[in-house]
């Protein structure tokens, strides 16, 4: 399938703060994990696109206002925005990892190793919840934020961290935990809690369009580009 013939440019619309999915590079111009994808997937249409950064919060707007054709954001998919708005299939999911000191050796996650042992959790969360209804007999330590559960990790005053696995990967990976921790075990998609992901948005009228990208994003996939983009930006990769 090829792109709708629009005589003009794609234009995708994001944001340039949020990094590794989407922040301004070097030259100041956008890049990150979606940036590239769209410009791949507008190498595999061979249409012109354009990238254009704007507030995070003003994305969907500008995309109504037809101030853009496409948002590559990380503007979670749900049934609200489905109401207005078309998108592809996700390219990106938000994984749910569990991390673990390094030095106590300690099991994969599994409901009976996580048995008496404890769990940090930012209190009201969707991991806190999942904790709850998947590992009755862990012990839940919560936490005000992400940051805080991590140092009681770092610290040893928890034995297992549960979380988003994008955040604990930068952070096992950065030089702020100090290496005291690895990521153990699989991860944890379920989308009743943890969401379906994020998809290229595009305008209910340009149901052509997000059926070509769709298309385009498989061929991404099938040819490799797809794990070559996600090894660049995740370096150490939270699935």
């Amino acid at each position: 399938m090829e792109a709708p013939q629009t005589g003009r440019a794609v234009r995708f619309l994001t944001d340039d703060e949020f990094p590794p999915l989407h922040f301004a590079g070097p030259d100041g111009n956008p890049t990150g994990f979606s940036v590239e994808l769209a410009r791949a997937v507008c190498e595999r249409l061979a249409i012109a696109c354009t990238v254009q950064a704007r507030r995070f919060d003003t994305l969907l707007d500008a995309l109504g206002q037809q101030q853009g054709d496409v948002v590559a954001a990380a503007i979670p998919l749900t049934p609200a925005l489905r109401q207005k708005f078309l998108a592809t299939r996700p390219y990106f999911r938000w994984p749910a990892r569990f991390a673990a000191r390094s030095d106590r050796g300690l099991p994969e996650p599994s409901v009976p190793a996580l048995a008496g042992k404890t769990v940090g959790v930012v209190a009201g969360s969707a991991h806190a919840a999942y904790l709850k209804a998947v590992f009755p007999k862990a012990v839940a330590k919560e936490f005000t934020d992400v940051g805080a559960a991590e140092g009681a990790l770092k610290r040893g005053e928890t034995d297992y961290l549960f979380a988003d696995g994008l955040n604990l990967a930068l952070w096992v990976g950065g030089a702020e935990s100090g290496q005291c921790c690895a990521m153990t075990g699989g991860d944890y998609l379920e989308n009743r809690y943890f969401g379906e992901g994020i998809g290229f948005v595009t305008r209910p009228e340009d149901a052509a369009l997000a059926r070509a990208l769709d298309d385009a994003l498989q061929r991404v996939w099938d040819d490799g580009k797809y794990a070559e983009l996600y090894l660049r930006f995740f370096p150490v990769s939270p699935f």
